[in-house]
């Protein structure tokens, strides 16, 4: 991949993650239509509690079209985990060392360790251990994106020809996302 090309990969990649973190910050700590209007302190220090609970109400409000039971699904459970998504996508392609899957999971987790304080200490949400379980989901989620994305993106620059030779100008192992 051209230097420049890399350049452009990298910028965008910033802007991406500027506008996901804005995006963020907004959700977490001042979107009304999440309950972040009011002042709430409490705490849920019970691993999979809210997770079971989301999962049965999911069930059983399929069971008896409850909207709301799916609502809080999806809120809860599944925005938990889309929302780091970009985290994990986004943090390798701008920092080398955020290649390193061991480093982004703790990056992950530190991450999302301060977010449940700063809910706890403002009062403008709940600080929830099942959060940060599907937060760092999330991330790593985002993190197998990125690697499946490089390694398609490295397949169809360097695709294979019937006589084995590779197409492209460039050694596989000069790109760089």
């Amino acid at each position: 991949m051209k230097k420049e090309h890399r350049r452009f990969v990298k910028h965008a990649a910033w802007l991406g993650f500027g506008l996901y973190m804005i995006g963020l910050v907004y959700f977490l700590f001042i979107s009304e239509e999440l309950g972040r209007s009011g002042r709430v302190s409490s705490a849920n220090l019970v691993p999979f509690q809210e997770i079971n609970r989301s999962v049965w109400l999911l069930k059983h409000g399929l069971l008896y079209h409850k909207w709301s039971s799916i609502r809080y699904f999806i809120v809860n459970f599944v925005l938990n985990i889309v929302a780091f998504m970009p985290f994990g996508f986004f943090l390798p392609i701008i920092s080398s060392r955020q290649k390193n899957f061991f480093v982004l999971f703790v990056s992950a987790s530190l991450f999302t360790v301060s977010i449940e304080l700063i809910q706890l200490m403002f009062g403008v949400g709940i600080f929830d251990v099942d959060d940060m379980i599907l937060n760092v989901s999330g991330g790593i989620l985002g993190y197998i994106l990125y690697w499946l994305t490089r390694k398609t993106f490295l397949g169809v620059l360097f695709h294979t020809k019937k006589d084995g030779k590779k197409h492209g100008s460039r050694k596989k192992e000069k790109f760089q996302l």
